[in-house]
Parts: structure tokens; sequence; C-alpha cells
């Protein structure tokens, strides 16, 4: 019988269990940040996009309005485009929200932001002067709405 020569190391062969344990939690954390993102988005996929998106654009024609001041840019050639825009989402407002669309004080408030932007559009700002007085008078409503409203 032969003996086993000392030079031969027979736990080498073996890997040590720490790698595994480490391998095993790094597979165990890419999986459930897997697993988080698609629950995630499972639960984003149910919320309806159709308020932020209105709301976002509302305020980039606002901010369109306030840049065109700033840039002493005030025609009406300028701002109409910007006021119609504001008036044709105003009118989706209670679509956007449907369970406020029974609420009094929000359908005055979408009410409020139609009139203020007709008002504008009825008689188009020849001024930088007018374009700011217009967009202060949607700006208020907007805030009105948001105060009472925006969570």
């Amino acid at each position: 019988m032969s003996t086993p020569s000392p030079d031969q190391n027979t736990t080498a062969a073996r890997p040590s269990s720490a790698k595994r344990y480490l391998f095993v939690t790094l597979l165990g954390l890419v999986i459930g940040g897997v697993a988080a993102v698609m629950g995630m988005r499972a639960l984003q996929e149910r919320q309806d996009p159709f308020p932020d998106a209105l709301m976002h654009v509302q305020g980039w024609h606002m901010g369109q309005l306030d840049d065109a001041v700033k840039a002493n840019k005030c025609s009406p050639t300028d701002a109409l485009p910007h006021l119609q825009a504001l008036r044709m989402t105003a009118g989706d407002i209670e679509n956007a929200f449907p369970d406020l669309r029974d609420d009094q004080r929000f359908s005055s408030a979408a009410a409020a932001l139609r009139a203020a932007t007709d008002k504008a559009i009825a008689a188009p700002p020849l001024s930088c002067a007018a374009l700011t007085a217009a967009i202060k008078s949607v700006g208020e409503t907007c805030s009105g709405c948001h105060r009472d409203y925006k969570n």
C-alpha cells in the first residue's frame, strides 16, 4: 500500500465555503433587485399617466410663456400658440381627475382656468406687460387648484 506523499494537499481541491456563500449572497441580491424592479413596474402600470402628463404639458406651456417674457418676445404670434394649448388642455382637466369631477370647488377651479385662458386668447397680449398679466391670471387659477388639491 502506498501512502500519500506529504506534498499533495487534499483540501486544495475543495472550494472554500466562504466563496460559495458570497456567490449565493450576490446571486440573491441580483434576483431580489430584479424582482423588486419588476414589482415596482407592475404597480406603476396600474397608475393612470394622464393626470401627470396633462400637468407637465400645461407647466411646459406656462414656462414657454415665462421664457417669452424674459426674452422680450411678447408678440401675439409668440404667445397665442401657448395660450391656445393651455386652453385646449384645460378642457381635459375634469377627465384627467375623474375622482374630483363631482367636487364643486374643483369644477369651479377648472372653469376659472378656462375663463382665464379664454380671456387671454380673446384679447391677445400685445406687450410684455399684457402677457405678464395674462400669465399671472392663468397662474393664479393654477395655484388655487394646486393649493387645494395637490398632494
